[in-house]
């Protein structure tokens, strides 16, 4: 039997679960790495999307309960906390969202994705 390396679960300023389950504690306690994808809470807190028509007709967070209706309108009031925050600093709101992931332990791994140059060289800086 291979002991356990690394756990890997959503995790963002938007998705704190693993805070409130106790994943995050334990991977700590036990020296188990903690991967968190979608750090930046599918896209949403860099601050670029600001409506439903800002993703293609196929993007799968269309249909996400997390981008309709009221919950679209209380998310944005996060991601416009996130962005003021960030200003105050002079980094970008998604610069600020990854830095609060790396902050919250050493064993934290977060896989930002992207498919842009310039948004990777903007995650880089958060770090």
């Amino acid at each position: 039997m291979h002991p356990i390396t690394a756990v890997q679960s959503e995790y963002s300023l938007w998705s704190r679960e693993p805070e409130q389950n106790g994943v995050l504690a334990a991977t700590a306690e036990l020296g188990i790495g903690f991967v968190p994808y979608s750090p930046l809470g599918r896209g949403f807190l860099t601050g670029t999307i600001r409506s439903l028509d800002d993703f293609d007709a196929d993007d799968y967070r269309r249909t996400s309960p997390r981008f309709e209706g009221g919950n679209f309108q209380r998310n944005l009031a996060l991601v416009d906390t996130v962005q003021a925050l960030a200003a105050e600093r002079g980094i970008a709101a998604s610069q600020l969202a990854l830095a609060w992931v790396l902050s919250r332990g050493e064993h934290l791994v977060p896989i930002p994705g992207t498919t842009r140059r310039a948004r990777l060289d903007e995650n880089l800086d958060a770090l």
